[in-house]
């Protein structure tokens, strides 16, 4: 647990009581503080009072004395589409505002820090499609570089949960744009920006309130070393801002998935299966990205390229990176290849919440037996009718099927009551050479309480199959 510092003495609350309310509590009153907390669902109201937190209805005027900030969680809306009720009124009271991001970085750093030779260094990971992914991947290559290492934030293990940091240590943090947006604190050692593809543009009032988010992490975090994707005008646009150096492009190492990166400066992509990497004009590394199983496609390949900027702006070598990528694991619910039978190769994508991410698996593999649907996005799939090529057949589930049978059209589909029918038909209609993809470009909330148990249903699915 990182205690939180600054708020000894004082009443802090807590807004929101889920992994990360419940962390940042444990985390506040370990600090000297003391939280107060709250939850609009009696559930875990419940749950929280049970392990012995305070609670007090914060929707009560008697309940703000002496109350001098406010934690909210990062589901819980604080600007748009319009604010948290409680949210509001800690504005009219003068309460800051802050979340759990914000305390980690105004409390990771202790006193022992000045005696350590190599003080903790903090990688935060952002970006609309990835980020799971490249935290992981970062990871797992410091792990097999003998690192000490943490992971944490929107994957894993809360921020405030995290163990107190000890010398030499590298924590990787994935932030998403809720996180991101409202920390009042933002103090990265390495930054990475992937990507920008719309998504969540009712709570930031947009695409533009999108962006600007992410780029609070760069603009007034202040990275030593920002790594950027610049396939997007965005990226493009926030590498521009960030670069010092006009010959060498310090502190900026731009990366892409797809295209050879030109000009002066550090750079890092993929073309082809190969990744490369060119410092001052000259290529310095280059290794082959296709025989790395559970790194499929071009959006992986730009994960890669991430995540290698990442461990080098760090010094390791070349070669440990590419021997600690070909063992990674492949994290799951995220073009996950669970199995393989009969030639059938079966993938789990259940993280595909929209079209942006089924694009990157359509993309990445042959011959699809596609399952989608769940609650649909704006614009649900027809962004993805250029791809409609490479499925043989589609089994669409949940609200969204009859949408997406309309707009598949041509396209051989069949309207399957759920995940359990649809896979089954998949199965039976299934030939060598096919991959039985739940990429389902949609969320998951008629009929699965999250992305993950929609995923694990289907790995119970596809295990049943390949042990009968």
């Amino acid at each position: 647990m990182i205690p939180v510092r600054g708020y000894a003495g004082h009443k802090v609350a807590v807004l929101g009581l889920g992994r990360t309310g419940l962390a940042t509590a444990r985390a506040l009153h370990a600090g000297g503080a003391e939280p107060v907390c709250w939850d609009d669902g009696e559930t875990a109201r419940e749950q929280a009072e049970a392990d012995g937190l305070t609670l007090s209805d914060l929707t009560k005027d008697k309940s703000w004395e002496d109350v001098v900030c406010l934690i909210v969680s990062p589901g819980i809306p604080h600007l748009y589409p319009e604010p948290h009720p409680i949210v509001a009124k800690a504005w009219a009271r003068g309460v800051v505002v802050d979340n759990d991001i914000g305390l980690f970085f105004r409390s990771f750093a202790t006193e022992d820090f000045a005696l350590m030779d190599q003080p903790p260094r903090i990688i935060c990971v952002t970006g609309s499609n990835g980020k799971s992914t490249v935290t992981a991947l970062i990871h797992h290559i410091l792990g097999e570089a003998d690192r000490k290492t943490q992971m944490g934030g929107n994957i894993g293990r809360g921020v405030l949960d995290l163990d107190p940091l000890q010398d030499g240590e590298v924590v990787v943090l994935e932030l998403s744009s809720y996180q991101i947006e409202l920390a009042r604190a933002l103090a990265p050692d390495i930054a990475l920006f992937l990507n920008l593809t719309p998504d969540h543009l009712d709570r930031h009032g947009g695409h533009g309130g999108y962006f600007a988010a992410k780029r609070r992490l760069f603009a007034e975090g202040g990275p030593e070393r920002s790594i950027i994707g610049v396939d997007e005008t965005e990226g493009r646009y926030l590498a521009a801002q960030m670069r010092e150096d006009a010959q060498n492009g310090d502190p900026v190492i731009t990366i892409s998935g797809h295209q050879k990166l030109t000009g002066e400066g550090w750079r890092v992509f993929a073309r082809k299966g190969f990744l490369a990497e060119w410092r001052k004009g000259r290529q310095t590394a280059s290794f082959d990205l296709r025989s790395m199983p559970h790194l499929p496609g071009a959006h992986n390949h730009q994960n890669a390229c991430a995540a290698y900027a990442a461990c080098r702006s760090l010094g390791l070598s070349p070669r440990v990176i590419e021997a600690a990528m070909a063992r990674f694991p492949g994290l799951k619910h995220r073009c996950q290849i669970i199995g393989q039978k009969n030639g059938i190769r079966f993938v789990n994508d259940s993280k595909a919440t929209n079209a942006d991410a089924a694009e990157q698996a359509l993309k990445a593999f042959d011959n699809i037996r596609w399952i989608a649907g769940g609650v649909a996005k704006s614009g649900g799939i027809e962004p993805l009718r250029p791809l409609f090529n490479r499925v043989k057949k589609a089994y669409l589930i949940g609200q969204a099927a009859a949408e997406f049978a309309a707009t598949l059209d041509e396209v051989s589909h069949v309207t399957s009551d759920n995940l359990n029918s649809a896979f089954t038909s998949a199965v039976a209609e299934a030939s060598d050479g096919d991959t039985i993809l739940l990429a389902p470009a949609c969320a998951s909330f008629d009929q699965f309480p999250s992305f993950e148990a929609r995923g694990d249903a289907f790995e119970r699915l596809v295990h049943s199959y390949l042990d009968g």
